[in-house]
């Protein structure tokens, strides 16, 4: 039977984080089974809580031509397949609220961009799909202003909420993580996530394509688990060059594993 109750997984192992992971978007039907079992090997190994993420449509694009998806039921399908199949919970994002009952059919969590981290509507209509809630914090928000988020899922009848931190806008092109939100964010009794990959992005840039800064994933991570967040979300493709979504700041598939042992260490250091 599969759990969502990630407080539970935080108090089973409390040496550990858990790891939302996956690609950015599903890219066809074969290479995310290929994907979610990559990982759930090494995190089995670790003994580590694993989430697989994948967005099911890429409804934020800089450009009119860029990739956004296979089809929305096609890929809510291909998440599923990994749910039933791996026995791993999955997680998707929502832009409309006429897609959280949708959604909610083939996945554990609804995931609410940060874009839309203020949008009541799609806020109540997550919470009242019964599925856990991940929101991750605006851009443009302190951790303090999250509380109204966590709130009105609550306050829909939905316990079950996390909050993700993913950077915050430092001029227009260019985003820089306060570990401080960490802190912040969990004193409302949830689960904090940190979202690795999407905290280095380089939105905005001149050609449409938003950039990255990959170099950096180990460094951030690092610090999330030293500052204490209970969860980290990353980005993970084969080939990020070849993803058509988020390539630019993604983590290779082959270096998950070394990274994750080295987050061990200093969770178990604390």
């Amino acid at each position: 039977m599969l759990t969502t109750n990630f407080n539970f997984l935080r108090i089973l192992r409390p040496d550990r984080f858990f790891l939302m992971a996956g690609p950015c978007v599903i890219e066809d039907e074969d290479s995310p089974l290929f994907i979610a079992e990559s990982l759930k090997n090494i995190c089995q190994k670790l003994h580590i809580p694993l989430v697989f993420k994948g967005s099911y449509r890429k409804a934020n694009r800089s450009r009119l031509d860029s990739f956004t998806g296979i089809g929305d039921k096609k890929a809510l399908k291909v998440l599923q397949k990994v749910r039933q199949e791996l026995e791993i919970p999955v997680v998707t994002d929502i832009h409309a609220s006429e897609e959280a009952e949708m959604a909610a059919e083939y996945v554990d969590i609804l995931q609410i961009p940060a874009f839309l981290c203020r949008q009541t509507d799609l806020l109540v209509a997550a919470a009242k799909t019964g599925k856990t809630v991940n929101i991750k914090k605006g851009q443009f928000l302190s951790g303090e202003a999250m509380g109204f988020a966590v709130e009105k899922v609550r306050q829909s009848g939905n316990d079950k909420v996390m909050l993700t931190e993913r950077g915050s806008m430092f001029g227009y092109q260019d985003l820089v993580v306060d570990f401080r939100n960490i802190a912040i964010m969990q004193k409302f009794g949830v689960p904090v996530i940190l979202d690795v990959t999407h905290s280095l992005q380089q939105p905005n840039q001149s050609n449409g394509i938003t950039g990255g800064q990959p170099e950096m994933i180990g460094l951030i991570a690092k610090a999330g688990i030293a500052a204490g967040a209970d969860g980290l979300f990353m980005e993970v493709h084969p080939e990020p060059l070849k993803a058509k979504s988020d390539g630019a700041n993604m983590l290779r598939l082959d270096l998950v594993e070394p990274l994750l042992n080295q987050l061990i260490r200093i969770r178990e250091a604390l």
